[in-house]
């Protein structure tokens, strides 16, 4: 990877869901300020996430990568950093305490502005506009004018980006991401009466915390405990601006994409010749996949070979999408692909894509019951195949949004109008990506008992 291939490559390939600039000029204009600017992000990040998702692949840690569907220009700001933060830390306490694994934590944040769509253009009140693709690209107000894609905003995603990593590297070693301070945000959420059913585990996870207190290990006396390693990641599907961010790692003399530490290829963008999967497969930063119902066995192949060809764990992960009771239809012929391949691969779930519906109400939605019925059933396939589930993948918000059904606060169909906030897909809120993760915790702590057993 790397060598024989440049960062302009992609250009000389089929591209789709990619805008169209009206003004060239313009869009060079930028390109050519975005390429004088720092990297977002590191090499050597880069490089710690790849060895933390090897250790995924085989089993000695859990992938919890979740964040916004497609950030917002409008809706930036300090608080919805850290409660998004707050959130993921959480998640992942709990998911430590079902898997007895170290969590690595990936946001979907500080990167992911631009959204795939299935029509270049949409009805709205009886016209016809070009579709919102996020707002890296254009705007979401109905006009004309806000949906013609301007280059400028490329710069001010590579702002708002580099400011919200300014942020998350301060919550990360500032004192925020205290063990401590977490588990007592777990022990606020169970105190209600819906959640009460998950009081057990957060007072195991208490008595957890008592007894390494009592022992004398605390953030003063050990540093992990004090500070996390966090993360970010988003879809590489504006080439443009990722070709701009992509440097030259002066250690190793290889590309990475500065964008953000782990980019993915989205299931539209994912074929083999195409300009995405070209740009992906030279640079260095872990590589997601999604993999949707129409991804083939030979696809795969084909995928595979291109995106990791010297087959290094925690180069590349795939993204399961099927939806709800679709799972067992896809995902074993795809592991066993994989295994036949003798392939080294992180899977993990994205039960959010597959289980998109629109509500009685008239608003996009996804029932709690379906997201985690998925999650489910691709725990429920791995163990039947023998392999190993790396992680889940969720679109959440730290927020106390309305955009999910469900959950312990059991959102309805009429509740969603009321704090219906995304501009793209709807996204699971605190409580539900917090009670998920309860469930899921229950999931691998059911799994690894079994494991136990047969060991015995």
């Amino acid at each position: 990877m790397g060598k024989g291939w440049t960062k302009t490559d992609w250009r000389a390939k089929p591209r789709v869901q990619m805008p169209d600039y009206p003004d060239m000029g313009a869009l060079h204009a930028v390109e050519a300020t975005l390429a004088k600017m720092p990297p977002l992000v590191f090499a050597g990040e880069a490089r710690r996430l790849r060895a933390d998702l090897a250790k995924v692949a085989r089993g000695e840690a859990f992938l919890l990568q979740g964040g916004d569907c497609a950030e917002s220009f409008a809706e930036f700001s300090a608080d919805n950093i850290r409660d998004t933060f707050k959130v993921m830390l959480q998640m992942a306490i709990v998911l430590t305490w079902g898997a007895k694994v170290p969590v690595v934590k990936v946001g979907r944040m500080a990167g992911q502005f631009a959204k795939p769509r299935s029509a270049p253009t949409e009805m709205i009140g009886g016209v016809e506009y070009p579709s919102y693709r996020g707002d890296i690209i254009n705007g979401f107000e109905t006009t004309m004018e806000a949906r013609l894609p301007d280059p400028n905003r490329m710069l001010q995603a590579y702002t708002q980006a580099a400011a919200s990593l300014n942020l998350l590297r301060a919550f990360s070693t500032g004192g925020y991401a205290d063990i401590h301070r977490v588990q007592s945000w777990i022990s606020g959420f169970t105190d209600e009466d819906e959640a009460a059913r998950y009081r057990k585990v957060a007072d195991q996870i208490a008595e957890a915390m008592d007894f390494m207190r009592a022992a004398g290990v605390t953030s003063e006396t050990a540093h992990e405990l004090g500070t996390v390693d966090f993360y970010t990641s988003h879809e590489a599907l504006l080439l443009e601006y990722e070709e701009a961010l992509c440097r030259i790692d002066s250690t190793s003399g290889l590309p990475v994409a500065g964008s953000g530490h782990m980019i993915w290829i989205g299931d539209r963008t994912r074929q083999p010749d195409g300009a995405h999967v070209e740009f992906c497969r030279g640079v260095q930063n872990p590589i997601g996949l999604k993999c949707g119902p129409s991804t083939t066995a030979e696809d795969l192949k084909v995928l595979m070979a291109k995106l990791n060809p010297q087959n290094e764990a925690g180069r590349l992960t795939l993204i399961a999408r099927f939806g709800a009771g679709k799972v067992g239809d896809h995902l074993p012929r795809l592991i066993q692909t994989v295994q036949a391949e003798g392939a080294n691969v992180v899977w993990t779930c994205d039960p959010m894509h597959g289980n998109t519906i629109k509500s009685a109400s008239g608003f996009k939605t996804r029932p709690f019951d379906s997201v985690l019925r998925e999650v489910r059933e691709f725990f429920g396939i791995h163990k039947a195949e023998g392999t190993i589930p790396g992680g889940v993948h969720f679109e959440m918000t730290g927020k106390d949004v309305t955009e999910c059904t469900g959950g312990v606060r059991a959102v309805s169909d009429e509740d969603l109008s009321s704090r219906y906030h995304t501009a793209c897909d709807p996204r699971l809120n605190a409580s539900q990506s917090l009670e998920l993760a309860f469930l899921v915790a229950e999931e691998l702590r059911d799994r690894r008992a079994l494991q136990k057993a047969a060991n015995q």
